[in-house]
Formats: structure tokens, sequence, C-alpha cells
């Protein structure tokens, strides 16, 4: 069937290129005007090696003459070029250079010098923080007529009933009444020497003589009438100053250093450590204080801690037990403010001493480090390492507790000697 126009066939298509046509160009090369887009392609042989045949649809043809032309298709080994290794240079080959290796010494050596560095600066840091927090408020040199300075260190450990700081709920709750001033609750004299520490209980109804004494805040001279009255009446009467001058002048033991603490620094201390473990070898309850405990070892907190040291009623040796009891717990508090857990936990380290230093009273000369050596005292004389006493008790005269004068003179003299103290106290 011809499907050519009419008069049409296909003799009539003359010499064309394709099926039947004889022509040695493509149709279009003959009709489609030629379009330059570029510089001619060389002939073969200028610079372009001959490629091998492609033979009967089976690949490529013989490959020895392919190798023979110097050309490599890249399909006879299924190599790729750039050699398919892991390395960075041609053909596989590493140009890299190999690290080197970690020098430990050198990492150990500045590892240890940033801790180092890091703790100095902590350090540093925390001691001047705590530094300013010290309220030196005591001049000892208002103090006249003082006794020679014997061995070791003597500290005044004052605890007063001072409400300073306390709201009215919080008065309530810690059973220390609204009394306008402030008093001793306690007092003990700490000696650190070499041979021991002591801590001596002075009973607040001690029986001793007002001497002479300037005024702190007058500078007036008062001069001494040999009148005789407790022992807590000369802190009422001019403060700290009047108090270490009155100790000093009936002991002959001169101190060197005063310490006090309120009702609100106490409770909190204990409070930041966690609360104090202390065996109770009686249970005893008073209303006065608040005291309500049973025997046996307990944990107390700030508000037990305060009612437990300042019990003095509900005993019928009355200020003398209660002295023993504040040694107890005292000595117990500065074993738990000493320990590794607290000293080396800064979460438990800043809030203690931020509660403490807060609260604390000293004398101008007081450093940080006679501070930690009274801690430190402290916790060796609860650990059996010292000795604990209270004044020794002759008898008492219009309800004051009369001194036994030559054990006195005895503890005295073993003390500023910093000699094993012999004597016992009641």
């Amino acid at each position: 069937m011809n499907d050519w126009p009419e008069g049409w066939s296909d003799s009539d298509r003359g010499n064309r290129y394709g099926a039947g046509s004889a022509g040695a160009q493509p149709e279009s090369a003959r009709v489609m005007r030629q379009v330059r887009r570029g510089p001619a392609a060389p002939p073969q042989g200028a610079g372009v090696p001959p490629q091998p045949s492609y033979v009967n649809g089976q690949g490529y043809g013989d490959y020895t003459n392919a190798q023979n032309t110097g050309y490599d298709s890249g399909y006879s080994s299924g190599e790729v070029y750039g050699g398919g290794g892991d390395s960075g240079g041609p053909g596989g080959v590493d140009t890299r250079a190999p690290r080197p290796a970690p020098n430990w010494r050198r990492r150990i050596k500045w590892t240890a010098i940033t801790v180092l560095t890091v703790l100095v600066v902590t350090s540093v840091g925390t001691y001047f923080w705590a530094d300013g927090k010290l309220r030196r408020e005591v001049d000892l040199s208002k103090v006249i007529d003082r006794p020679e300075g014997g061995d070791g260190t003597n500290y005044l450990i004052v605890g007063s009933d001072s409400r300073e700081g306390l709201s009215a709920a919080e008065k309530k709750e810690l059973h220390t009444g609204s009394a306008e001033g402030k008093r001793t609750d306690s007092m003990m004299i700490l000696h650190v020497g070499s041979n021991g520490d002591t801590l001596v209980s002075l009973p607040r109804d001690s029986d001793v003589e007002i001497p002479t004494f300037v005024g702190s805040e007058s500078g007036k001279t008062y001069k001494g009438t040999g009148r005789h009255t407790k022992l807590n009446a000369a802190y009422a009467t001019d403060g700290p100053e009047l108090l270490v001058r009155t100790v000093e002048f009936n002991t002959g033991l001169r101190i060197d250093h005063y310490v006090e603490i309120g009702f609100a620094g106490f409770a909190n201390i204990v409070d930041s450590v966690g609360g104090v473990e202390i065996t109770i070898d009686k249970a005893f309850k008073d209303k006065y204080s608040g005291a309500d405990f049973q025997a046996g070892k307990q944990t107390l907190n700030g508000e037990e801690a305060l009612a437990f040291v300042r019990t003095r009623h509900a005993f019928a040796a009355s200020d003398l037990e209660r002295t023993k009891n504040q040694q107890k717990f005292l000595a117990a508090l500065a074993h738990e403010v000493a320990t590794p857990g607290t000293v080396l936990n800064p979460f438990k380290l800043y809030p203690t001493l931020g509660a403490g230093l807060d609260s604390l009273i000293v004398d101008k000369d007081m450093g940080l480090y006679d501070l930690g050596s009274m801690f430190f005292a402290m916790k060796g004389v609860n650990g059996g390492d010292g000795t604990s006493l209270n004044m020794p008790i002759s008898g008492s005269s219009g309800g004051n507790l009369v001194w036994d004068k030559t054990k006195v003179k005895q503890l005295v003299n073993e003390l500023n000697n910093d000699e094993k103290v012999t004597v016992s106290g009641n």
C-alpha cells in the first residue's frame, strides 16, 4: 500500500538518508542550516587517542588493542581514579602526618594547676567573706589592771539571752520571753594549750566581787566597793568589758579573746548543720524553757537545742546541772561543725558560717584562725582529748555559789603554766 501522496512513490524520494537511501548525509544535515556551537572537534589522531570499537553489541573490542593505544577506559579493571582507599593522597598513599600520642603528663599537670588555682581563689574569697562578717564589737583594751598572760590561749565564751533579731512569733516558739536588754545565760573559759584543752564553766550564780573598772561607753572610772554579787550582774551592769574585768579580777587568769552568741544565732547554727546528735541520760521537762526530752540518743534541732541548754528549773542542782548540759551540747555542736561533712560540703559550710558569723560578737583582735582554733579545741574536749569541769564550789552564800579558793588557785596555776589539769569541779 502506498502511503505517499497521489503520484508519489518511494522511487520519487530520491537520494535520501535512511532506509532505502543511498545518501551519505542525514536528511537533517541537508535540509537544516548548520549551527556552529563551538570550536570544531579535532580530527581523530590530533591529541585524542583512538577509542576502542564497540563490536556486535557485546562490549568493547580487543582489550589488548585498547591497552596498546595508551587509553584506559576505566571499565577494564573496575577501578576508579583516585584509588578508592581512605587515604588522602593519589593512588591510596596517605600524605598526612601521623597524630602524635597524647601527652598525659602535660594534661595531668595543667589539670592539677587549674584545680589548685580554683581552690586557692575559692579559699581566699571565702576567708575575706567570712572575715568581713565577724562582729568585732568588744574592745578589751578598755579593761584595766589586767593580769599577766600565761602559756596557751584563753577564750571567754558567753551565751547571752539577747532576743536580737527574733520576731514575736519566734520568741514564742523558742520560749525566750520578751525581756529588754540582755543578760548572760552561760559563761565558760576555754583554755587551748599543748597539754590538752580545758573547758571550765562559770555558773551565772557564782559569788564574785565587782572591782574598779572604766565604763565601756562613758570612759568614767567606777571605784570598787568590795560589793559581792552574782557573776551575771557584771555583764548586766556594763557589758562584756566589765564581765572580762570581773573574771580576771576574781581568778587571776588573763582572757585573750571574747566570744558571745545570742538565742537566735545559737538556734540558727544548730539548724544549719542539720541538727546535733546528743545522748540525754535522764528524761526531763521544763515549762519555762519548753524542754520535754526522753532519755537516750537523739538529734536536736535549733529550738530543742536552745531549750536543752537553758533548762535549770528541772534539776535539783539547778545552775550547776545546766552548765554541765551546756558544756556537753556546745562540745557536740563544735564536733558537728568541724566534721568533713560540714567543712567539705559548700551547701552546709556556707549556711553554717553565715548563721554563726552573723550572730557572733567577738573582740577586736579576734581572727578567723583564732575562731577556728576555738571550735577545734571544743571538738577535742568532746572527743576525750581534753578536760571539762565546773568551777570548783565550796558552798553557797545568800543564794550565790561560792568558789573553792584553794582549788581555783591550783586550777589557774595549771592553766597559766599550760599543764594538764588535775583539779576536779562540781
